[in-house]
């Protein structure tokens, strides 16, 4: 059966096989293991993971029509969710250690990957992630400090993850082809890193930050503190640097000392 993409959802199918091999074999499945595709459209990478024959599969749809389709093409082999994978409840699969697929819509790829990251016990959700992104989203999320796409999405997706990129894809691998290139990242939770009170504190601080990009961080660390001038010593901070030179952990560690500030 053929369906006509809808723009308003932000669909682009995935029909290369190759592609498609190579984003199931990243979860490494095994018979133990819960899954749960989101965005699953044509049931595509659903097939080949289910080839794969883990313990269960969960699909998020959000289109009515791939939903039914995906019903009677899979029937009790998934379990499928005919919402919107933004106001999704995560949380009932808490503890489940899912590994995670989605070819995210481009329009809301960022605050998906910010929905999971902001959850508590992120690591007692999900085990894996491997995710589908437009190829100039991706080099903001695992941008490195000092370049031109260091800034505020990399600082939020590297506080919990652990990303990898594994390879760029061409617009002819999907169906109608999208303008750009896409790029599969794989990220993994973190059993370690510095716990914050709020992850809406450290975008609130990333954003007086990289919203001043070419000015030096003494200005926004004023913002922030009166006492800026003992916390740059506190921290190292040599306050002619610019945003984009301050490596991570600096930035968690700022967010760190305002969550008590506040």
């Amino acid at each position: 059966m053929t369906f006509v993409a809808k723009k308003s959802l932000g669909q682009n199918f995935l029909n290369d096989n190759k592609v498609i091999k190579i984003i199931a074999d990243l979860g490494k499945i095994d018979r133990n293991d819960l899954i749960l595709e989101v965005g699953a459209g044509t049931g595509n990478l659903t097939e080949k993971i289910l080839e794969q024959s883990p313990k269960k599969l969960f699909v998020i749809e959000k289109d009515q029509r791939l939903a039914l389709f995906l019903k009677e093409k899979f029937g009790d082999k998934i379990n499928i969710f005919n919402e919107d994978m933004m106001k999704f409840e995560y949380e009932r699969y808490y503890k489940d250690k899912l590994i995670i697929f989605g070819n995210l819509p481009y329009n809301i790829s960022t605050q998906i990957l910010a929905k999971w990251i902001k959850m508590k016990d992120l690591d007692k959700f999900c085990k894996k992630f491997v995710l589908m992104f437009q190829k100039e989203v991706a080099d903001r999320i695992i941008a490195k400090t000092n370049t031109k796409n260091y800034g505020r999405l990399a600082i939020l997706s590297q506080w919990k993850m652990n990303i990898e990129k594994v390879t760029d894809i061409e617009p002819n691998s999907f169906n109608p082809s999208p303008k750009v290139r896409s790029t599969l990242l794989t990220f993994v939770p973190k059993k370690k890193y510095l716990k914050l009170k709020d992850p809406k504190n450290l975008e609130h601080i990333t954003n007086i930050f990289f919203s001043q990009r070419r000015k030096m961080v003494g200005k926004p660390l004023k913002i922030l503190f009166t006492n800026f001038k003992e916390i740059s010593n506190e921290l190292s901070i040599d306050l002619k640097l610019r945003p984009q030179n301050l490596d991570y952990e600096t930035y968690y560690k700022i967010c760190e000392i305002y969550e008590t500030s506040i």
